[in-house]
């Protein structure tokens, strides 16, 4: 883990991936790194060739040419996580995870140097080995980048876009139909443009898969989409609809659906959902471990008959 090193110039970066005394490295963080260049990298890159998990953080002079140099320098690369690396645009990202035969985990995170451009793709490798894409609170990642980053990730199990405002149906609904091995994971909290139509696509094309979704935030979200992830969702555990526009409708057709297994449902800040859900919860509370109904309609009294009965969930109002 290397941390703050002022006096560590692009030299040194460089004479440590050229020393030959990192063969056996197998994790490298490098945060707030003057020295850590596009030169700098590359060479960690050829001089540790069993790397698999590499973390950079706020390290300025890295760019889109340094990425893409380490990547396929880094032939044992599993996992990828980059913050505050402003330097690099979708161009590295989208090359990198290309050349990246192992990569398995992808995170990028305040990367304030991506934009929403249309790329030439067609020439680029799908990235087969990756499984789990968390792109958050990038702001200038939007639909365009989104449809593309899809092309190339067909085998995606967890996918993590919380914070993106940018991205709207018609950019996420590309990711959904490419990915062919069925998504288990999916956040999509706060981003505020989703709809329906995304929930419904996500229950038809991956509900016989998926384990946890996450809409707290996206306010365009209706009953309609617990309607479909009552009726596709059999394995679903862990919802979340917090702030969504949820009313007891919503809720009284999610208790009839087919999830035999959820135990964590996230209802708050939903204030159309009252007491007449009552019944509807202490249904599903059959299995429920978790329920929050913080700041919905729900009465104290209602609540504590919700308490009485439902003995082993943990129910915050």
């Amino acid at each position: 883990n290397l941390s703050s090193l002022r006096n560590v110039s692009q030299k040194g970066f460089w004479v440590m991936g050229n020393a030959q005394g990192l063969q056996s490295l197998v994790s490298l963080t490098i945060t707030l790194c003057r020295g850590a260049t596009d030169v700098g990298l590359e060479a960690v890159g050829k001089g540790c060739p069993n790397l698999k998990h590499m973390c950079i953080r706020k390290c300025c002079f890295i760019s889109d040419g340094g990425l893409v140099a380490f990547a396929k320098a880094a032939g044992s690369l599993e996992s990828v996580h980059l913050e505050e690396c402003n330097r690099i645009t979708q161009t590295g990202i989208l090359n990198a995870v290309s050349n990246c035969r192992k990569l398995k985990s992808l995170s990028l995170v305040k990367c304030m140097g991506i934009k929403d451009l249309a790329l030439q793709t067609s020439l680029l490798s799908p990235c087969e080995s990756l499984r789990s894409l968390s792109i958050r609170s990038c702001p200038g990642f939007g639909s365009t980048s989104l449809a593309m980053v899809g092309k190339l990730c067909p085998k995606l199990h967890q996918l993590d876009l919380s914070g993106l405002c940018g991205i709207t149906d018609a950019g996420l609904l590309p990711l959904l139909e490419s990915c062919e091995a069925g998504l288990v994971k999916v956040n999509l909290s706060d981003c505020l443009n989703l709809t329906d139509r995304v929930v419904l696509s996500l229950a038809r094309l991956h509900g016989e898969t998926l384990e946890l979704l996450n809409l707290d935030g996206c306010r365009k979200v209706t009953d309609a989409s617990l309607v479909a992830i009552a009726d596709n969702c059999p394995l679903l555990n862990d919802l979340d609809v917090s702030t969504c526009a949820i009313t007891d409708s919503g809720v009284a057709a999610l208790s009839c659906g087919v999830q035999a297994n959820l135990q964590v449902l996230s209802l708050s800040g939903c204030s159309m959902v009252s007491n007449k859900s009552v019944p509807s919860l202490k249904k599903l509370g059959e299995n429920l471990l978790g329920l929050n109904l913080q700041h919905c309609s729900v009465s104290c009294s209602a609540v504590e008959l919700l308490v009485e009965d439902l003995w082993r969930c943990d129910i915050l109002s």
